[in-house]
C-alpha cells in the first residue's frame, strides 16, 4: 500500500518518561506504516534542554510559528527533587510555558468520549472545551510574607513620572501579600483565539470571570471581549447559528453542571487550570483530555492533557510491565494531522486521522482497554484489560 503524503513537516517535540516511550510506539505502530511522516524534530526531553539550556525549547515553539502546526509529547518541568534526579544547572521553566509565551496562544482542552464511561455529570452528553487564557494571574504574581504591622501599598509610576498609588492593608499583624498583572495584549489575544476556535469547531462560546468582585481587572477581560465580538465576529456567530455569552464564575458553573455540554467554556488563567481538571475527571480520565495551543494567527500545538506518568515510567525501567493509556497522546498526532492536512489541501491525510481516531474509540467500545478505564466502565460492557503495547497492537488492527 503507498504511504499517504505529506507536503509540509509537522513541528515534532519529543517529551519525557513514559509518554517518550508511547511516542515511538505511536509512532511505530500507528502512524509509519500509513504516512510518509514528514516532521521537523526537537528533543524537549529534560536531559536535552539541561545540555541547550533550554534553547532547545525556545527552537522548537519559533518552528511552530515557521510552519504552523506542531505536536507535542508530555514533558517535566522540574522541582527540587527533578533538580537532583537529573542533575540539572538550574531549574527550568515549564517547555509548555515558554510556547505559551512565544505564540501568544489559549490552551483548548476536551475530552475524548466512548460509550462504556459515562459522565459523573449525568446530564453530560458532549465534550466541554475549556479554553485556558494560559498567561499572567497568579502564575506570574510576586508575593511576600509581610512581617508586621506596617502599611501595604500598590505603587505604578508611568514612564512619564506620573505617580499612581493605593493603599492596599493597613496590617495589624504579620500577613502575606501578592501582586498580580494581565495586560491588553494578551487578553485580546485571548479573545481572538476563542472567538475563532468557536467558529471553527461551531460551537457556542462562554466566558466567565467575577467581575462584580473584581471590578477592575475581571471586568477589563469582559469589556474588551465584549468590544472584540461586536466589532469582528458578532455576525458570523449569527450566520453559523452559534452564541457568545458572558456570566460570572459561579453562575458558569451553576449552568455547566446542568448542562449537557458541546459548547467552549473560556476561563481566565487559574479558572482555566482548575476548571479543566474538574472536567476531565467528571468525563472519566485525564488520559481522555486532549489539549491544542492555538495563536491568534492561526498557529497549533497539539498535545495530551496530562503528564509523563512517572511512576509508570519507573516500572517500566524496572522491566515492568505497563497498563500506561496512549489515547489522549494518539489524539495529538491526529489532531495534528488532520490540521497539516487542512491547511495543505490533504483530504488523505485529514482522513487517515479520522480514521486511526474511530479505531481507537472502536477498541474502547469492543472492552479492550489499558487498567485506567477497566473501573469507569458502568454499563456491563465485558472488559478486557490489556498492556500498552497489545491495547495499539489492537488498534492497529482495527484500522
Amino acid at each position: 500500500m503507498a504511504k499517504i503524503q505529506m507536503k509540509t513537516p509537522l513541528v515534532e517535540m519529543d517529551g519525557d518518561e513514559m509518554t517518550r516511550i508511547l511516542w515511538a510506539m505511536i509512532k511505530e505502530k500507528l502512524i509509519l506504516p500509513y504516512v510518509d511522516l514528514k516532521t521537523e524534530y526537537y528533543d524537549l526531553g529534560l536531559p536535552e534542554r539541561e545540555r541547550t539550556k533550554d534553547q532547545v525549547t525556545i527552537d522548537a515553539a519559533n518552528a511552530n510559528k515557521k510552519y504552523g502546526v506542531a505536536v507535542k509529547c508530555a514533558t517535566i518541568t522540574p522541582n527540587r527533587q527533578r533538580v537532583e534526579e537529573y542533575n540539572l544547572s538550574e531549574m527550568w521553566k515549564s517547555p509548555n510555558g515558554t510556547i505559551r509565551a512565544i505564540l501568544d496562544g489559549t490552551v483548548f482542552r476536551a475530552p475524548i468520549l466512548i460509550d462504556s464511561v459515562k459522565p459523573q455529570v449525568r446530564s453530560w452528553k458532549k465534550p466541554i472545551t475549556i479554553a485556558r487564557h494560559a498567561y499572567g494571574d497568579v502564575y506570574k504574581a510576586t508575593e511576600y510574607r509581610v512581617p508586621a504591622e506596617g502599611k501595604a501599598e500598590l505603587l505604578f509610576t508611568a514612564k512619564d513620572g506620573t505617580v499612581m498609588r493605593e493603599t492596599i492593608y493597613d496590617f495589624e499583624c504579620a500577613g502575606v501579600l501578592q501582586g498580580q498583572y494581565n495586560k491588553d495584549s494578551s487578553i485580546v489575544s485571548f479573545a481572538h483565539s476563542c472567538f475563532k476556535f468557536a467558529l471553527e469547531t461551531k460551537q457556542d462560546l462562554w466566558f466567565s470571570t467575577k467581575d462584580t468582585i473584581s471590578k477592575q481587572y475581571d471586568q477589563t477581560f469582559k469589556l474588551i471581549f465584549e468590544e472584540i465580538y461586536e466589532k469582528e465576529y458578532k455576525a458570523e456567530f449569527e450566520k453559523l447559528g452559534i452564541t457568545y455569552f458572558y456570566t460570572l464564575i459561579d453562575d458558569a458553573v451553576a449552568r455547566v453542571i446542568r448542562s449537557e455540554g458541546g459548547f467552549i467554556w473560556a476561563c481566565k488563567n487559574y479558572d482555566g487550570d482548575v476548571m479543566s481538571d474538574m472536567v476531565s475527571t467528571a468525563f472519566g480520565s485525564l488520559a481522555m483530555m486532549t489539549s491544542v495551543l492555538v495563536s491568534p494567527d492561526g498557529k497549533f500545538e497539539y498535545e495530551a492533557a496530562h503528564g509523563t506518568v512517572t511512576r509508570h515510567y519507573y516500572r517500566y525501567l524496572k522491566g515492568e510491565e505497563t497498563s500506561t493509556n496512549p489515547m489522549a497522546t494518539i489524539f495529538a498526532w491526529t489532531g495534528a494531522l488532520r490540521k497539516r492536512g487542512e491547511l495543505d489541501d490533504l483530504p488523505d491525510l485529514m482522513a487517515f486521522a479520522n480514521r486511526l481516531e474511530a479505531a481507537c474509540i472502536k477498541t474502547l467500545n469492543d472492552g479492550i482497554m489499558t487498567k485506567d478505564l477497566v473501573g469507569l466502565v458502568e454499563d456491563g460492557t465485558p472488559v478486557t484489560a490489556v498492556n500498552s503495547a497489545a491495547f495499539m497492537d489492537a488498534i492497529a488492527e482495527r484500522i
